[in-house]
């Protein structure tokens, strides 16, 4: 028993993303959403698990991702929070 696996492995690439598997994955999130993840590999024609997809989509892809070094605000934000909640 247990949950089933998330897709069928045989067939999959894995390693390094390409630009294009970038593009085609950006285009189709943008486009329609992306509602299921584990569709979304097949609809966006991707060789690609779900899971792939999703983690490179929340970690690298989003529009709203910020990267790099924080702010003087957005440092004294943490500390005060960190003050008035602990860790």
């Amino acid at each position: 028993m247990g949950r089933q696996p998330c897709c069928e492995k045989v067939g999959l690439k894995k390693g390094p993303w390409t630009a294009e598997e970038d593009r085609k994955l950006i285009h189709y999130i943008t486009s329609h959403g992306h509602g299921c993840w584990r569709a979304v590999p097949k609809l966006a024609g991707l060789l690609r698990c779900g899971k792939s997809c999703r983690l490179r989509w929340t970690n690298y892809l989003r529009p709203d991702l910020k990267r790099g070094v924080l702010t003087e605000q957005e440092e004294q934000m943490i500390i005060d929070l960190h003050a008035v909640m602990g860790n």
